[in-house]
């Protein structure tokens, strides 16, 4: 079976590699959509949050089709429409395990969920970069649509953000440079955008706001500098959810604003526990995320995938595609 691995050292290839076998608590999946993250390019590049080696199959976004269950699995068959989480104990799904970037990989029952009926495989493939947007949401607390959000930046987690608070009803306000970003950020709801590089922002969001400015800032660029200016751009009592991951990174930040302001601050990791609740709100909601694929890349043509994410700054999500059966 053909697999993307990578090699470490920026090396990758498309390989041929034996087709695994499964175990009896465990699913043998034939991948159908696979995105591409930039915690792949970390990866690739030898660098990662917990310990790992090369070689490695990446995937940790995707869709996939059940074919063959291990005689202990009970709630899966062959021909099921399946995703899966990707943070597995002090283990990760297509980082310390090998992913699914390939024809066939292998899972245990117990990471996958149902892909429901009305989602095609593209828009399973966005349920892990969506599920983190959608955490972030819950964990604001009470939102709904007597709130004014502010997103720092229309990155593929900041557009699940936009996703799932305007479908709240929030009204939703996009702080994103690039205007190709900015622009996809409205046509999933948001109502205005900010260019965050502007030197009145600040002014600008007061006169969206009467001058209340944001009632809730979600963080999503990962960036110092949004960091500390999300302390700027916060209402009196206002709550900020850091989602973006930046290590070692720093900027000078008026902290005094978390009292003065009587601010609620909270950085999440990833989306623990709201997989099932995220694809209820998918199913229900309607929101359609398959606008964020801005190219697609059979299997075998990977390496171009990589390429484009590496290359192309135009991009915001690469997915590798694959119709293999065994």
């Amino acid at each position: 079976m053909k697999a993307l691995q990578f090699l470490g050292d920026s090396r990758y290839a498309v390989s041929e590699l034996p087709t695994p076998t499964i175990e009896d608590d465990e699913v043998l999946l034939a991948a159908r959509s696979v995105g591409i993250c930039h915690s792949d390019v970390d990866l690739l590049q030898g660098r990662y949050i917990i310990p790992f080696s090369f070689p490695v199959i990446p995937g940790h976004e995707w869709s996939a089709e059940v074919v063959a269950t291990g005689r202990k699995v009970t709630r899966f068959a062959p021909g099921d429409r399946v995703v899966g989480e990707c943070v597995i104990g002090q283990e990760h799904f297509g980082f310390s395990i090998s992913g699914a970037a390939a024809e066939l990989f292998v899972a245990k029952e117990g990471w996958l969920h149902q892909l429901p009926d009305d989602l095609t495989w593209t828009q399973g493939a966005l349920v892990e970069p969506f599920s983190c947007g959608y955490y972030a949401t819950v964990r604001a607390d009470n939102l709904d649509a007597s709130d004014t959000a502010v997103v720092l930046g229309a990155g593929p987690i900041g557009l699940g953000v936009v996703a799932a608070a305007a479908a709240r009803g929030v009204r939703v306000i996009v702080a994103e440079p690039d205007p190709t970003r900015a622009a996809l950020a409205q046509s999933l709801g948001a109502e205005l955008t900010l260019d965050p590089t502007a030197p009145d922002v600040g002014e600008q969001l007061d006169e969206m706001t009467g001058g209340r400015r944001a009632d809730v800032v979600f963080e999503a660029s990962g960036k110092p500098a949004a960091m500390a200016a999300a302390l700027d751009l916060a209402g009196f009592r206002a709550r900020l959810v850091y989602i973006g991951i930046d290590v070692g990174g720093s900027a000078p930040a008026a902290l005094g604003q978390i009292q003065s302001k009587e601010l609620q601050v909270r950085g999440i990791i990833g989306s623990p526990g709201v997989w099932p609740q995220t694809l209820r709100f998918l199913a229900r909601s309607g929101v359609d995320l398959s606008p964020l694929v801005t190219s697609s890349y059979d299997l075998a043509s990977a390496g171009e995938a990589v390429e484009a994410v590496l290359q192309d700054r135009s991009q915001v999500k690469v997915h590798i595609t694959s119709s293999a059966t065994p």
